[in-house]
């Protein structure tokens, strides 16, 4: 029934998403992003089973009182069964779209193998300047990422 629901959810207008967004979450939230690239230096995106653009960063939200290295871990868990590894907090971005902070981490995948689940379908890397369709805002995000993680390595 679920699977049924969230695909129902992907074919109303990203207004009703926003919308739907803004009258269920506090007025103020904190996600949490996982970033991880391969050798190559191609991002690590999700495919997600009820986003109208489905690739997208993998993350998640930061639950009440939970620490922010804990809860990326927690979602990468949840949503695909593999286990990350914080390496640094990469940046913390305040959205002027959507009324959130997302702090940025470079994880690393150290274990598990990809499990489909009710919120993800696939996971996939892609070349930073080579994008799926998906929301500008991450687009963006991940562009600024890439060349923090470059200056890292």
């Amino acid at each position: 029934m679920m699977p049924l629901l969230l695909r129902l959810w992907r074919k109303f207008p990203l207004w009703v998403h926003i919308l739907a967004a803004r009258i269920v979450r506090s007025k103020f939230r904190v996600a949490v992003a996982a970033m991880i690239f391969d050798e190559q230096g191609r991002v690590l995106l999700f495919k997600h089973t009820y986003r109208k653009f489905e690739w997208g960063i993998p993350a998640g939200n930061l639950e009440y009182g939970e620490q922010p290295e804990k809860a990326a871990v927690r979602e990468i868990l949840e949503e695909t069964g593999m286990q990350i590894r914080v390496q640094k907090l990469l940046l913390a971005d305040s959205s002027k779209y959507d009324h959130h902070v997302s702090l940025i981490y470079l994880c690393k995948i150290i274990a598990g193998e990809f499990k489909e689940s009710l919120e993800i379908s696939e996971m996939k890397y892609f070349d930073v300047d080579d994008l799926p369709p998906m929301l500008f805002a991450e687009k963006v995000l991940i562009r600024r990422v890439a060349d923090i993680s470059h200056e890292v390595n």
